[in-house]
């Protein structure tokens, strides 16, 4: 398989990227989506990410606005280390013989750059650096540059970012693009290769989807002949059917309600939104109010799937009705699939010593997964009983013993409490803590 690797650039650094990207024809395509402004990243990943396998950015900058927007896809860009920073180094100094100290630069850690000028023997004290993470505005790097410039602190000025370049040039003031070299973009395209092999590896998993719809048999009696619980198993299974057709798949009828499906974890995540577990969860729910839910499952072998979907399947049986939970081949759970609220937590733990407390404490590491889920989707990284209670589905007495317990244990800290809204006691806020 070639993965599709879209490219998100300037032209220049688009260009070379393509060029070396020739280097590995037989194993990507390189898809190039060339912008005037950094911030044309935002649309053309939204735009282009059902398209594109993985992607690779020119710089920091565009990396970091596609990483807003969410994008599920592997996405790396080229480190500007020390040999794409010497080039303009020795340009400053050598070439056009300008004191270090007088040249404004941005971008760079701190430490990538002053270990570049100690292995190059410049000096490099007081050095007008703006070093970030992520994404500045090119509006505030113009600024910096042109604001030192005028004041009579710089003589020229060097930036990682193409616009900025063009921007401080249209003004008369000397300045050095620092660019990525071929080494670094090489660097980056070999990682590109390696995940769309490992991409390839999951998509090929298989995937085995349980659907199970408790006691059918109980509709006899209810006003209901046999003649019309069979009706019902034809209607669910034309339903299943037509679910299974989108996905390439084949699907088996066990009986008494129960079916399983086998297509591929590609098929599965690629499928469109008709194909997805929740919207056939409606469509059961049109035909039937037996309590239905749906278990899934990857795993390298049939038997791994197959397994993990019965592991899912019993968890969103204890989530409640009508609902869809997913077991990937790492034990991963997610779910309930495509609902409000929907949260994701591990069943696995390697750490001895938080499972012989999770046992004194009485709480399973799948419970102490959840809540930390929970509090991951809260996002204030802090939880309370109520919270608990709402998102887990139980009551807040059990919730407020739960807590309890693993404070008592040492796996959750009160951190706080909140006034209510109506009378009653304070409610304890707490912070429960990473698994190692």
């Amino acid at each position: 398989m070639i993965a599709r690797v879209g490219a998100v650039g300037p032209k220049d650094s688009i260009d070379l990227i393509r060029e070396i990207g020739q280097e590995f024809q037989d194993r990507l395509t390189i898809v190039p989506f060339v912008y005037q402004n950094v911030s044309e990243t935002a649309n053309i990943v939204r735009r282009e990410e059902h398209h594109i396998d993985l992607w690779v950015f020119s710089g920091q900058a565009p990396y970091a606005i596609a990483q807003e927007q969410n994008i599920k896809q592997t996405a790396l860009f080229p480190q500007l280390n020390g040999s794409s920073l010497t080039k303009v180094l020795l340009e400053i100094v050598y070439r056009d013989r300008l004191q270090l100290g007088r040249v404004s630069f941005d971008t760079i850690l701190p430490e990538h750059f002053y270990e570049t000028c100690a292995e190059s023997d410049l000096a490099y004290d007081a050095i007008p650096l703006l070093s970030y993470t992520g994404f500045k505005p090119t509006e505030e790097l113009v600024a910096y540059h042109s604001g030192l410039f005028a004041q009579g602190k710089v003589d020229a000025c060097a930036t990682c970012l193409s616009r900025v370049y063009e921007e401080l040039k249209s003004r008369g003031i000397p300045v050095y693009r620092i660019t990525p070299n071929r080494m670094t973009i090489r660097t980056m395209l070999h990682l590109a290769s390696t995940a769309g092999e490992t991409m390839h590896f999951k998509k090929s998993q298989i995937a085995v989807m349980f659907i199970d719809i408790e006691e059918p048999e109980k509709l006899i009696g209810q006003n209901k002949s046999s003649y019309d619980v069979r009706r019902l198993d034809l209607q669910l299974q034309e339903t299943i059917l037509g679910h299974v057709e989108a996905l390439s798949g084949s699907f088996v009828a066990l009986g008494n309600g129960k079916y399983i499906v086998f297509t591929t974890r590609g098929a599965f995540e690629t499928a469109e939104e008709s194909a997805h577990p929740s919207v056939l969860l409606e469509k059961i729910a049109l035909l039937t109010d037996l309590k239905t839910n749906i278990g899934i499952g990857f795993g390298v072998t049939a038997l791994a799937a197959e397994r993990n979907a019965q592991i899912a399947l019993q968890h969103a049986k204890k989530t409640g009705n009508f609902c869809a939970i997913l077991v990937t081949d790492t034990g991963d759970i997610e779910g309930p699939l495509r609902q409000t609220g929907s949260i994701n937590f591990n069943y696995r733990t390697e750490d001895i010593k938080t499972s012989e407390l999770l046992k004194r404490a009485g709480v399973t590491i799948t419970t102490y997964n959840k809540l930390l889920s929970v509090q991951k989707n809260l996002g204030q990284n802090s939880i309370s009983a109520p919270d608990i209670a709402e998102w887990l589905g139980m009551t807040k007495r059990n919730a407020r013993r739960i807590l309890g317990d693993l404070e008592e244990h040492g796996l959750v800290e009160l951190i706080g409490e909140e006034a209510p809204t109506s009378r009653g006691r304070p409610r304890k806020i707490f912070r429960v803590k990473e698994l190692h």
